[in-house]
C-alpha cells in the first residue's frame, strides 16, 4: 500500500511538472514567436495614447461593450464538441483563375473567403485584411481552412498597391501571408496601433499608415476612411493596445463600405450619415454566439447594419472558411439571405474567387448547398 501511495505522489509531480512545463512553453512562445508580433511601445505608445479612444492603457468601444463574460464562454466549450455541421462535408468549390475580362471603368472583387477581398478600383489593386493562410492561429494545431478545390492563388495575385486592416486577430491579420506578400505592397493602412505588428515583421515604417477613428487618408485618387466597430483586438497576451475599425473607401464615382468585425451599434447610422449612400457593403455575419453578441452581430443585425449605413447592394463576410463558433457553418448565408429578403436588401453571395464586376454583376448562386 505505502508503494501505491509513492506511485501516486510520483505521478502527481510528474503530471505536474508537465503543466508547469506546457505553461512555460506556451508562455515563451506567446512572449518571443515571430507571429504574434509586437504590442506598441515607447514613441509609438506615446503616440496612439493621444488617442481620444485611448483610455486606462488600452483602446475602448464608442459604447460600454463586453467581450464576452468568461462564465459564459466557458459555458458554450462543451458545445464545441457538440456541434453538427459546423464545417462543410466536401471541399469548397471555387473560381480561382477564372478572370472576366478588364475594362478600367469597371470595379472588380474578389472574396477569398471569410473577410478577405481583393479590390480592383481606380487601376489600383486592394487587398483587405488578407488572411490567406491555412490556420487562423498562430500555430498549426488552430483552426484549419476548410478545404477548397483549389488553393488560393497568393503568388499570382497581381500587383498590390495597398493593403488594408482592420484589426489584429488572426483571422484578419496573418503572419504568413504578410511575409510573403510584402515585398509587392506599395503601402499598408491599418487601425490605429497596428504598425507595431508590421514593424516587427520588417516592414519600413515608411510603407504604414495607422488611422485613427474618422481619419482619413488617400492614395491616387482613392479615399480611405477609419471607422468605428464594436469589437477588440489582441495577440498573445495583450487585448486592446491596437485598435479594431471598419473602412471606407471612395473615388469620384464609387463608394465602398467594409465592416471588419464588431457588434450591432449605433455607429452603423453615423458612418451612412457621414459617408453614404454606399454602392457596395461588405458586411460580417459569421462566427457569432449569444455569449459574444456585443462583439460580433448576428446575420439578422448585420443585414439591418447594412441598410444603416445606407449601401445600396449587401454581401454577408466573415464566413466561408473557418469554423469559430458553434452554429452551422451555412448558418450565417441563410440567416442573413432571409433577413435581406424580409427587409427588401439587395443582396449577393459570390462564390470564393469569383471575380465579378461590381457595376455589372450579381452573382447569386446558392454554391454551399448540399456541402
Amino acid at each position: 500500500m505505502r508503494k501505491f501511495f509513492r506511485f501516486l505522489k510520483m505521478l502527481g509531480y510528474s503530471i505536474l511538472g508537465l503543466i508547469v512545463l506546457l505553461i512555460l512553453a506556451v508562455t515563451l512562445f506567446l512572449n518571443f514567436a515571430p507571429a504574434i508580433g509586437e504590442t506598441p511601445k515607447g514613441k509609438d505608445l506615446e503616440r496612439i495614447a493621444q488617442s481620444p479612444h485611448w483610455q486606462d492603457g488600452k483602446f475602448v468601444n464608442l459604447i460600454p461593450t463586453s467581450e464576452g463574460e468568461l462564465k459564459d464562454v466557458f459555458g458554450t466549450l462543451a458545445d464545441f464538441f457538440t456541434a453538427k455541421n459546423t464545417s462543410p462535408k466536401d471541399s469548397l468549390p471555387v473560381h480561382f483563375g477564372e478572370e472576366i475580362g478588364q475594362e478600367d471603368s469597371l470595379t472588380y472583387i474578389t472574396w477569398y473567403g471569410h473577410s478577405a477581398f481583393l479590390i480592383e478600383i481606380k487601376n489600383l489593386h486592394v487587398l483587405i485584411d488578407p488572411m490567406l493562410g491555412d490556420y487562423s492561429a498562430p500555430l498549426n494545431f488552430g483552426s484549419k481552412r476548410f478545404p477548397y478545390k483549389k488553393a488560393i492563388p497568393i503568388d499570382s495575385i497581381p500587383k498590390i498597391d495597398l493593403v488594408i486592416l482592420s484589426h489584429d486577430h488572426y483571422d484578419h491579420l496573418d503572419y504568413p501571408t504578410i511575409k510573403k506578400i510584402k515585398d509587392r505592397v506599395g503601402h499598408f493602412y491599418t487601425a490605429l496601433g497596428m504598425g507595431s505588428h508590421l514593424k516587427s515583421w520588417g516592414i519600413p515604417e515608411s510603407k504604414i499608415t495607422e488611422l485613427d477613428w474618422w481619419q482619413e487618408a488617400s492614395w491616387q485618387g482613392l479615399q480611405l476612411v477609419a471607422c468605428p466597430s464594436r469589437h477588440f483586438s489582441g495577440r498573445g497576451f495583450s487585448r486592446n493596445k491596437s485598435q479594431w475599425a471598419s473602412w471606407v473607401l471612395k473615388t469620384e464615382k464609387r463608394s465602398i463600405y467594409f465592416s471588419g468585425d464588431g457588434g450591432y451599434g449605433p455607429h452603423f447610422k453615423e458612418i451612412g450619415a457621414r459617408f453614404g449612400p454606399f454602392d457596395f457593403a461588405m458586411m460580417e455575419c459569421g462566427q457569432y454566439n449569444e455569449a459574444w453578441s456585443q462583439i460580433h452581430m448576428m446575420p439578422e443585425q448585420s443585414v439591418q447594419a447594412g441598410l444603416d449605413v445606407k449601401a445600396q447592394l449587401l454581401m454577408p463576410i466573415h464566413w466561408g472558411a473557418f469554423s469559430l463558433a458553434v452554429h452551422e457553418w451555412t448558418d450565417p448565408i441563410s440567416r442573413f439571405e432571409a433577413k435581406a429578403e424580409e427587409l427588401k436588401a439587395d443582396i449577393i453571395h459570390p462564390m470564393i474567387g469569383e471575380r465579378f464586376a461590381l457595376e455589372r454583376d450579381r452573382p447569386k448562386k446558392r454554391w454551399w448547398l448540399h456541402l
